[in-house]
């Protein structure tokens, strides 16, 4: 078949915010197979904010993609041609690959997912990538118990959504912090967190105040710099603190909380983690939060952006918070 692909590289390394020409759209025609490969149509492409990371020359959990190479990025497509003999035309998979319509693979790093059973933009949102973070980040090192107080920072956005909502699912109080009226009222009134923080619009210090008068047992830190901070002066003795993320720093020289000596005096715990070190038992997060989402406990919402063309308009706004739940960039 005479397909032509066509794939995001990566031009430049981005000093603060990328730019348009951090990225290079090129064309090519897509490869023959060789015996153990098939052939991915990509219908879905996950943008997320680790990507900001991820183009850094910098150490970090994963190598920095290189100059001229492909983005990386999760995606979710469907099988139209195989030399694979577990890998059949027409099942679809997602997995971690890269920013393109057509993926040759030898399936390492990709799962094969039931279309039948959840939408296929679910598998890069609550059954994907934000929601294993989610779920792992919260359960194995918050340790939340019935009747804690949870603080969720990025409350509105792919992870801090799941992350309430599983909170809430384990019996706790939960508080999210979000940028703008729309964004608390969706979680508040949607996603069934017990109060909301307009980070943009309020005091959070005030608000902490009203919000979590018993102080925070976990904050699960999507976001970094100031609001760290500040969760920071409200924690409860052996309070356990999630470092998932710092999208408030990825564009800028990184800042360190000033009030990490609050974690002394609290006894407190702050730990990082990657969501790559759970992947081995993803399923079982799937199949635990599939169970919540058919017993409508766990919602799960995506904007969609539109056409490969479009990945960095769609990518920024990652930082600019114009949009709610998962971003996700339909190419097929």
């Amino acid at each position: 078949m005479d397909l032509m692909n066509k794939r995001v590289l990566l031009a430049k390394r981005p000093k603060g915010m990328p730019d348009a020409s951090t990225w290079q759209l090129e064309e090519l025609p897509v490869p023959g197979l060789r015996e153990g490969e098939a052939l991915i149509q990509t219908e879905y492409i996950s943008l997320d904010p680790a990507m900001r990371g991820w183009i850094r020359d910098a150490k970090s959990y994963l190598p920095p993609v290189k100059l001229g190479e492909v983005m990386r990025a999760a995606i979710v497509g469907k099988v139209i041609a195989s030399k694979n003999r577990n890998m059949k035309v027409g099942d679809y998979y997602t997995g971690f690959h890269s920013a393109q319509l057509f993926v040759v693979t030898d399936g390492n790093g990709m799962f094969r997912i039931d279309s039948n059973k959840a939408p296929l933009t679910t598998y890069l949102s609550v059954l994907g990538m934000p929601g294993i973070t989610a779920y792992f980040g919260l359960l194995r090192i918050g340790q939340p118990k019935a009747g804690e107080t949870v603080l969720v920072s990025g409350a509105a956005g792919a992870v801090g959504s799941v992350v309430g909502q599983i909170a809430k699912i384990k019996g706790c109080h939960v508080v999210g912090i979000a940028g703008g009226t729309e964004k608390c009222d969706y979680i508040v009134n949607e996603l069934g967190f017990d109060g909301a923080i307009d980070y943009k619009n309020e005091d959070i210090t005030e608000r902490l105040d009203v919000l979590c008068p018993n102080g925070i047992d976990v904050y699960y830190d999507n976001v970094g710099g100031e609001i760290l901070d500040t969760a920071l002066t409200r924690i409860n003795r052996k309070a356990r603190i999630v470092i998932c993320g710092a999208i408030s720093q990825y564009n800028k020289k990184p800042k360190g909380p000033d009030n990490y000596y609050l974690i002394l005096a609290a006894r407190a715990k702050m730990e990082g983690f990657v969501v790559i070190d759970y992947f081995g038992e993803s399923e079982t997060a799937r199949l635990e939060m599939g169970q919540w989402m058919r017993e409508g406990r766990l919602r799960s919402r995506e904007f969609i952006a539109e056409g490969i063309e479009n990945f960095h308009e769609a990518f920024l706004r990652l930082f600019s918070g114009k949009k709610m739940g998962k971003l996700i960039l339909k190419v097929a």
